[in-house]
């Protein structure tokens, strides 16, 4: 189904920079975007400076909270959230499942919270759906997967008027269970698609295990959703989510962190305590030193935490969107997995699904700059190889394969480049045969350009073939087929 409400503009692996148009607010968000978390009890940072000095152009608050408040109820439904809050873009609402996650029980229906959302002036409103936890049983996570589906449906049935709706996408750490989600929320006329329950994978810093529950949402819902990984506060893990094609976040992080006196950064979290200097240009930072910020009351410490808790996060989602822009998303996101192992993991555990993120990676980029032995595993290399599997020679032929020069004493001589492999030399100067690759190649480079060797072989059984290398390790020759001629131009 085609979400005409979301327009992707710009593309680079799954990810994208795209326009979410919020007809009820009258305005429109460009993702990547993050949403600042409100608690209308606690305010560590007015609504109104989010979107005056930070640029945010969409929050999210708990519409539970309203219904159950003595304090907001009434003033909600009289006055609207919008005035409430103090916030004049645009407003999406939770419905209280976090609360029926945490607690086991709320006293409100789908279509009760759907239309006091609605009622209070909600721009994008949820219904409640079942948050299966990672690790569940399988038996548990079919049952109230199948509890979430027959409330979405419900939900379809409720007159919101202009508001959108979330369709989450449930299953626990099942990835065919969120394909399945994914698969019967694209189908329903609901419009914005949060990936639920993943808040205890990113606490126990399971980024692997994050990434193959977001691949499977991803493959049901398809290319036009615009997908919400709620829960997803730290900037450490943005471009890794970008990447698999996560458009929408939500933040308490900035707030809570900065209660406990922690300072976010893109490579983790530092204890105020622990600081002698900020790593940090923002204007928190630039106008005080740690020691300020320690003297200070709690209030006051705690608010100008959260200012630059706020500010490194909007940072990093405008440095994703100029890598979008530039085509260089996963060189960002491979420098981001170096700041923890954990990040690692999840880097790789994107990569093991190159095939969903080559279905719709742009064909041509700026470059491609190898920078470990999992650039070798990257949606453009696998694209490579499939091309030469389907590349046919002429019988007979005899056909060089080097990482140095023509020879006249073959039929051809083509170009090998590690990682991607074999190609024809007058495609030198076509993306990503520009790449940048580092003269000490490693392994997993080599074995990844000899894997090319051997599907260009595979494909041209009757061409014979030499492979000229210089010195590529014993596990990487071992990939080349035996028939295969190889010279080692190194000696």
């Amino acid at each position: 189904m085609t979400r005409e409400h979301f327009e992707i503009r710009d593309q680079d692996g799954l990810g994208r920079i795209g326009e979410l148009a919020v007809p009820r607010a009258d305005v429109t968000v460009e993702t990547p975007a993050l949403l600042p978390v409100i608690n209308p009890h606690l305010r560590t940072v007015e609504p109104s400076r989010l979107r005056s000095e930070f640029g945010a152009e969409i929050l999210i608050t708990n519409s539970y909270i309203f219904y159950g408040s003595d304090d907001y109820r009434q003033r909600a439904l009289d006055e609207g959230l919008h005035e409430v809050l103090g916030f004049d873009g645009a407003i999406m609402t939770d419905s209280g499942s976090f609360q029926l996650a945490e607690y086991g029980e709320i006293d409100v229906t789908t279509p009760e919270i759907l239309r006091f959302q609605r009622e209070v002036g909600s721009d994008i409103g949820t219904p409640v759906d079942v948050p299966t936890p990672p690790d569940a049983p399988r038996e548990q996570a079919d049952e109230e997967l199948a509890t979430t589906q027959e409330r979405l449906e419900v939900a379809e049935g409720v007159d919101v008027g202009e508001m959108l709706v979330n369709a989450p996408v449930q299953g626990s750490t099942y990835p065919d269970l969120r394909e399945r989600a994914g698969r019967h929320a694209a189908a329903t006329d609901l419009d914005v698609f949060p990936v639920g329950a993943v808040v205890p994978l990113m606490n126990d810093y399971r980024y692997a295990d994050m990434v193959d529950v977001i691949a499977g949402a991803k493959r049901g819902l398809g290319r036009d959703a615009p997908v919400h990984l709620f829960g997803a506060g730290h900037p450490m893990m943005f471009a890794l989510a970008v990447a698999m094609g996560c458009d929408l976040f939500d933040s308490a992080a900035y707030a809570l962190y900065a209660r406990d006196d922690r300072y976010l950064t893109v490579r983790g979290t530092e204890h105020l305590d622990d600081l002698e200097y900020f790593p940090c240009s923002c204007p928190v930072c630039a106008d005080h030193e740690p020691a300020d910020l320690r003297a200070l009351g709690d209030r006051d410490r705690e608010r100008l935490l959260a200012e630059h808790n706020l500010h490194v996060t909007f940072e990093e989602i405008r440095t994703i969107k100029q890598a979008l822009r530039a085509g260089d998303l996963l060189e960002l996101v491979e420098t981001r997995a170096r700041a923890h192992p954990a990040m690692l993991d999840g880097y790789r555990a994107l990569t093991d699904h190159a095939d969903l993120l080559e279905r719709e990676d742009s064909a041509s980029k700026g470059a491609f700059f190898y920078l470990s032995g999992e650039s070798a595993r990257r949606p453009e290399v696998l694209r490579h190889r499939e091309r030469l599997a389907r590349l046919s020679l002429d019988p007979g032929d005899s056909v060089l394969l080097t990482e140095g020069g023509p020879s006249d004493r073959y039929d051809e001589s083509w170009r090998v480049l590690a990682p991607f492999g074999p190609f024809p030399r007058h495609l030198s100067e076509t993306y990503p045969l520009t790449a940048e690759v580092p003269e000490r190649m490693d392994a997993e480079g080599h074995r990844s350009a000899a894997k090319g060797v051997a599907r260009l072989a595979e494909a041209n059984p009757e061409t014979e073939f030499t492979l000229a290398h210089h010195d590529w390790p014993e596990r990487a020759l071992a990939a080349v087929p035996d028939r295969v001629a190889t010279v080692d131009l190194a000696e």
